[in-house]
């Protein structure tokens, strides 16, 4: 999709609501929504991050940015993920998290940036963090400037290929809390995008969708 055709639908995108409900069971591997019912919050205390689903133009084509974590021994090493990451003292909000730790890992400034709306959180129960997803978008083309501790690549995802229902599979993977599970996600090149980040992006796709 053309940049200028995006920035036009954007403030229907603010408005629009998808069933979150919907969107994330589309992508929850087959035990989560079993796991998450049994879940209660007001004991475990999740921790909060905030990430950033950013869009920006390349070549007047509409992209959405997505990284791949470095490799580091932990439950998420090496996996695509949104930027972002866990609150600091000197955040105001959790839309400042999002915008601090997206210029830290793929040196964004916030001033690029303007946030068009939330999402729904999503809960990680490998590592107890509640994650806050947020929409935004920036005007010009961006240059990446990677954290290579966090970050070993950025992964640039056209619109047209995101919204297109045919790289939507499913695997049979063992995570960090079973074994030979099926796992629905988005096959992007060598890339394989599941779990939480999936299912923030389905409610995404999902709510762009309607606007069309």
């Amino acid at each position: 999709m053309l940049f200028d055709d995006f920035q036009k639908i954007t403030p229907k995108i603010a408005k629009e609501m998808a069933s979150f409900e919907e969107s994330h069971l589309k992508m929850m591997p087959s035990n989560r929504a079993e796991l998450l019912k049994k879940t209660d919050y007001k004991v475990i205390q999740p921790n909060k991050a905030a990430v950033l689903m950013l869009f920006y133009p390349k070549n007047n084509e509409t992209h959405l940015i997505l990284i791949k974590r470095a490799s580091y021994n932990g439950v998420h090493s090496s996996q695509i993920a949104l930027p972002g990451g866990k609150p600091e003292q000197e955040d105001a909000n959790l839309i400042e998290t999002a915008l601090r730790e997206t210029h830290e890992e793929i040196g964004v400034h916030p001033s690029n940036i303007e946030i068009i709306r939330s999402f729904s959180e999503v809960y990680i129960p490998p590592s107890n963090f509640m994650v806050f997803p947020f929409m935004g978008i920036s005007m010009n083309e961006l240059n990446f400037k990677i954290q290579e501790e966090e970050v070993e690549a950025v992964v640039e995802l056209p619109l047209n290929v995101f919204l297109d229902d045919s790289i939507i599979i499913t695997k049979t993977m063992t995570t960090s809390y079973a074994n030979d599970i099926l796992v629905p996600g988005f096959s992007v090149g060598d890339n394989f995008i599941w779990g939480a980040t999936a299912m923030m992006l389905s409610e995404l796709k999902d709510t762009i969708k309607k606007v069309f």
